[in-house]
């Protein structure tokens, strides 16, 4: 064979080996995802025949799939409307969202612990059924956090301290997700565009997803750093009326030009009291932004929680700091960002003993036969203060409901933990509203972090505007049994 002969021949080979290389990872390689294909009509048809396991917040039914008359066999519903959106998410024609989409194998059927489940089903010729998820949610207390926050843009959360389970979830705006669920295509995608295209971003899960600037809640991270740092309680600090930031001709006010203690200093449990920026700035600069840094991110900050099932974003304490960044940055402003999940941990873990569990919002789960399959342990993240120093933190926040910033959060009869925050976010724009706390503050069984954003368009602080709702939240839970 000439070399011209030899040169096509071995070109065709190699063609024929590319077209065998790829039709093989076409069928095996990638397999899986081409069937998962949102778009694959086949795959479609099977997930919409099989009837999807339920999930459950308590004994209530947040989504469930019901007989339907169409071309499929099963609908999704949703019976409570808004009031769980942000946690079950949606089950659509081509998408799913929230627990939809993380517990998807489970609910589906397709899940491997399910095996002798199918197993079964194939000698009984029953058809396929997926799984059920039961969360941690408390119906009442979810109930009375969304009845308390309204209309107002924010959000709410609860956390059982010891264990880090999630009490209460609740966003605002939020959305019913039933007709997201539709199998005629239209009424579906036309859902969908409308709720995507709303300024007020309803699909949007405040609670995890949007960060925000913490204002003076931060105050109890900067706290934790003194005291770590060998300061006490009763230690008298700067408070001048106004400071002067370093490297810069600004000056840091105090709320409403208020005076803190004498003028010139106050102890460090009344400065958390009242609130006073200018004793928090100072202390802040004393520190240095490395110590808030490794404080903030002992918390939790510059991450996010392993294995949490509904998405997350980052909280973030500044890479960079000068030393007026640091003084804005102890009180919870400059570039400090913070989600409404990760300020309930910070709760969480102060009232805990110092000890952060690792937030959970699926308690079990279970086969369609009803029997467990697995259950969620609590596991601890970590010990991002001491014991002494939580005992210590405890006091000077009871102090703030007592006799401070946050005495609209007082329940009767029960001793309360809290710190406000008032959180400037932009020129001209009304405050963030924050109350985070714990209830009861001696033997603590639920920890809360609210956001009202701009103030819900009243002109008021955290102690006016969220800790109300707080305080309905906490002792919804306390009586929840």
């Amino acid at each position: 064979m000439n070399r011209p002969a030899r040169k096509v021949a071995v070109a065709c080979l190699v063609l024929f080996a590319a077209l065998l290389v790829n039709a093989n990872w076409l069928q095996v390689g990638q397999a899986g995802s081409l069937k998962n294909q949102p778009t694959n009509g086949r795959q479609i048809t099977e997930r919409l025949e099989r009837q999807r396991g339920p999930v459950l917040a308590g004994d209530v039914e947040i989504a469930r799939s019901v007989p339907s008359n169409d071309q499929y066999k099963f609908l999704r519903q949703y019976p409570a409307g808004k009031l769980y959106a942000n946690i079950s998410g949606y089950y659509t024609l081509f998408t799913a969202a929230g627990l939809e989409r993380s517990q998807d194998v489970l609910l589906s059927g397709d899940d491997d612990r399910l095996l002798a489940s199918r197993v079964t089903e194939l000698f009984t010729g029953k058809e396929r059924r997926g799984g059920t998820v039961v969360t941690t949610i408390k119906p009442a207390v979810q109930q009375v956090a969304a009845e308390a926050l309204g209309d107002r843009k924010g959000a709410v959360v609860a956390l059982d301290p010891s264990t880090g389970a999630v009490l209460a979830m609740v966003t605002s705006p939020s959305y019913d997700p039933t007709p997201l669920a539709s199998h005629t295509e239209k009424t579906a995608t036309d859902a969908y565009s409308v709720l995507s295209g709303d300024k007020a971003q309803p699909l949007l899960n405040r609670a995890t997803q949007q960060t925000y600037p913490p204002g003076s809640t931060f105050k109890l991270i900067t706290a934790a750093a003194a005291l770590a740092a060998g300061r006490k309680p009763d230690d008298r600090i700067a408070a001048p009326n106004s400071l002067a930031l370093p490297q810069s001709t600004a000056r840091l006010p105090n709320f409403d030009n208020e005076t803190c203690g004498d003028g010139e200093t106050d102890t460090l449990i009344h400065a958390l009291t009242i609130s006073c920026n200018t004793a928090f700035g100072q202390l802040g600069i004393d520190l240095g932004g490395d110590a808030l840094r490794q404080q903030a991110q002992a918390f939790g900050f510059d991450s996010t929680f392993p294995g949490f099932p509904l998405q997350q974003a980052r909280s973030v304490f500044p890479a960079t700091l000068d030393g007026a960044q640091t003084a804005q940055s102890a009180i919870g402003q400059y570039n400090v960002r913070v989600t409404p999940l990760q300020m309930a941990a910070v709760a969480a873990a102060i009232a805990n003993g110092g000890t952060e569990m690792k937030p959970y919002l699926v308690s079990e789960l279970r086969g369609p036969d009803g029997k467990t399959i697995s259950r969620t342990s609590p596991k601890g993240l970590g010990k991002p203060i001491s014991g002494d120093i939580a005992g210590e933190l405890t006091t000077m926040m009871e102090s703030v409901v007592t006799s401070g910033t946050g005495r609209k959060a007082q329940i009767d009869g029960v001793s309360v933990a809290g710190k406000t925050g008032t959180a400037e976010h932009g020129t001209g724009e009304p405050p963030h509203a924050w109350f985070v706390g714990f209830a009861p503050s001696d033997n603590p069984k639920v920890a809360v972090a609210v956001i009202v954003e701009d103030g819900g368009g009243e002109v008021g602080t955290g102690g006016a505007i969220a800790a109300p709702v707080a305080k309905q939240v906490m002792q919804a839970a306390l009586d929840s049994p």
